[in-house]
């Protein structure tokens, strides 16, 4: 994997365990939906924030290989769209990436 691929995969895994323990936090709280969470696209310089039901974020978090981007956002060479709404896809990542995504799960 390209140095470039590998510290996008850290920046991804970053945001994952962020969003990580914001839901853990919220449901600790007795927080319902919707659940507020970062974009976890690839770029370095996305701060994109994403709203999701409690659901949704359930179904993103149901595979290791799997982020959630903002519309747009998702890289194609690497990864395939699980889901697309409005609002937010899932993504998730294919071959070496899918992995890595896997090896850096929370």
């Amino acid at each position: 994997m390209a140095e470039r691929e590998e510290r996008q995969a850290m920046n991804e895994a970053l945001f994952r365990e962020m969003n990580e323990r914001t839901s853990e936090q919220a449901e600790a709280m007795g927080a319902a939906s919707p659940v507020e969470v970062y974009c976890e696209c690839a770029s370095l310089d996305c701060i994109d924030r994403l709203t999701l039901t409690s659901d949704e974020y359930r179904l993103a978090r149901s595979d290791p290989a799997q982020f959630v981007v903002s519309v747009g956002h998702e890289v194609l060479d690497v990864e395939e769209i699980v889901v697309a709404t409005d609002r937010f896809e899932i993504v998730r990542k294919r071959e070496a990436a899918g992995a890595v995504a896997t090896l850096l799960q929370p």
